[in-house]
């Protein structure tokens, strides 16, 4: 307590003498007696602003160069070409802006140095001018707003009929991927059921979800549309899928869903990478966790003809876990059991109150 009462005492001293010296400077400015002289550090600042916007103007446009193939992944989907469009069309109307701003700001700061004698302009406002900013902006964002919100509202209304529909959820920290079987309805889910075996929390009872299985990796035909629906069993993910151009939110309570058309297949974007170890991915983009690094999953995307191969070799849940689908049917009997034997037993009570009452 001692040791934090000197300090306390320190900096209440420092303050005070503080003050007392910007009082001094003041009283001497308004007495007259104050100069200002200006010395080299104005120059050098001056010329340092200019240095900062040359220098890091080249550095910036250096790393967008060198960085360009890994930010932008090749395209593999039909609305990734559009969202592509839609992003370089803003990055470019937005770099303009800023590209301008920055160079008349640092300009004008290396232009406009303290000169003794020179006095500033004062420019308080001009109607035409306020016009002008106000309106091309507002103009040109309303614009790039209308387009996002066309393209945003048909990648995430309603799919194609005759999509492929798959549901992917995340969970801490792994993705879990099912597919409806060959009766093309995904069956319902409990999240009370969920167990170690029973991950996605099938409802056996429903009929829907006999036949619908699980994969360890996700595979999806060429050239035709494919719907996610997305779950969060427990945090907030993120459904990221780079080459397809696919981001949408894994949020817990709240499904979401996204649809996409995939154009070209794993074999062929290895042969366009020129990397035989290519794989397409999915990965969360939001920090979920401590084991958030783990929550990646591989996309397949195989030709119309492999993928109906590959789906009529996979087997259903139920089929894989007979001794969840046994429990269901167990359930199922005692249910059936119960409402044979109450109504038969009301039948009996029945007569016997009726007479009572006569």
């Amino acid at each position: 307590m001692t040791t934090l009462g000197i300090l306390l005492v320190l900096a209440l001293l420092l303050v005070v003498f503080g003050l007392l010296f910007r009082l001094q400077i003041l009283t001497s400015i308004f007495s007259g007696s104050s100069t200002r002289e200006v010395g080299v550090s104005n120059r050098v600042n001056a010329i340092l602003f200019v240095v900062f916007l040359v220098v890091g103007g080249a550095a910036f446009a250096w790393s967008f160069i060198d960085n360009y193939d890994k930010m932008n992944p090749p395209i593999a989907s039909i609305h990734g070409l559009a969202t592509e469009k839609m992003f370089w069309t803003t990055m470019v109307i937005i770099g303009i802006a800023f590209v301008l701003t920055q160079v008349l700001l640092f300009f004008y700061s290396y232009k406009y140095q303290h000169q003794d004698g020179r006095r500033a302009f004062f420019f308080p406002h001009n109607n035409k001018i306020e016009v002008i900013w106000t309106l091309i902006p507002a103009i040109v964002m309303a614009a790039l707003v209308f387009a996002g919100w066309k393209e945003w509202t048909r990648i995430t209304g309603p799919a194609p009929k005759d999509s492929v529909v798959l549901e992917v959820m995340g969970k801490q920290f792994n993705w879990l991927v099912r597919y409806p079987g060959r009766d093309q309805k995904l069956g319902v889910v409990n999240y009370r059921l969920i167990d170690a075996v029973n991950e996605f929390g099938f409802d056996l009872s429903d009929q829907s979800g006999i036949d619908d299985f699980t994969a360890g990796e996700i595979h999806v035909p060429k050239g035709h549309p494919v719907l996610l629906r997305i779950r969060s069993r427990d945090v907030l993910h993120a459904v990221y899928m780079p080459n397809f151009r696919v981001q949408m939110y894994a949020v817990p309570g709240m499904p979401t869903k996204f649809w996409f058309t995939p154009t070209k297949t794993t074999d062929e974007m290895r042969a366009q990478t020129g990397n035989p170890n290519f794989n397409y991915e999915l990965a969360c983009n939001q920090i979920c966790g401590r084991g958030h690094f783990a929550m990646k999953m591989s996309i397949i995307v195989d030709e119309p003809d492999d993928y109906v191969n590959w789906f009529a070799q996979q087997k259903s849940f139920s089929e894989q876990n007979p001794e969840v689908l046994a429990s269901f049917k167990q359930k199922s009997d005692k249910l059936v059991e119960k409402a044979t034997v109450v109504p038969a037993a009301a039948a009996a009570v029945v007569p016997a109150a009726a007479k009572a009452s006569l």
